[in-house]
């Protein structure tokens, strides 16, 4: 199970890559829906990675990133991923405060494949935004990551 979640934290890494790259081409684009979307995306990850760890977040779910910002922010990301992974027994409940403070337990196995499976869901979004740009989509299946 741990060799599953290192190689599809790798490939969540590479796609988030692959669109910061977009915009860092397109700077003009990091405005409005996409900056936000795109800095929602890497702050969830960081915060739920902080809660399995145990440790107040230093980003906020909507807070605005800068876009030279990015790229640092997507690798620390994957980094502490990978070091959970290592760490952690997959199978543990963790407590933890949502973001609005409620209280929940979960697996680290569960939030894991959360923050995956919420990272593809807003990638598509910010796909499809860019796409309404007027920019060639990028392919993120993926199968096509694996080829």
């Amino acid at each position: 199970m741990k060799t599953f979640f290192k190689d599809k934290f790798e490939y969540t890494h590479h796609c988030n890559q692959q669109l910061i790259e977009v915009l860092l081409k397109n700077p003009k684009l990091y405005k409005s829906e996409i900056s936000a979307l795109m800095s929602h995306t890497l702050n969830a990850h960081h915060i739920w990675n902080h809660r399995i760890f145990g440790v107040a977040p230093a980003l906020q779910v909507w807070q605005e990133l800068e876009l030279n910002y990015l790229q640092k922010i997507n690798t620390e990301n994957y980094e502490h991923s990978v070091e959970l992974i290592r760490q952690k027994d997959l199978n543990e409940k963790i407590d933890y405060a949502n973001s609005n403070g409620f209280q929940f337990k979960n697996t680290v196995n569960q939030m894991l494949f959360h923050i995956i499976n919420h990272t593809t869901y807003h990638r598509a979004q910010l796909v499809s935004l860019l796409k309404t740009h007027g920019m060639q989509p990028i392919n993120t299946d993926y199968i096509f990551y694996k080829r």
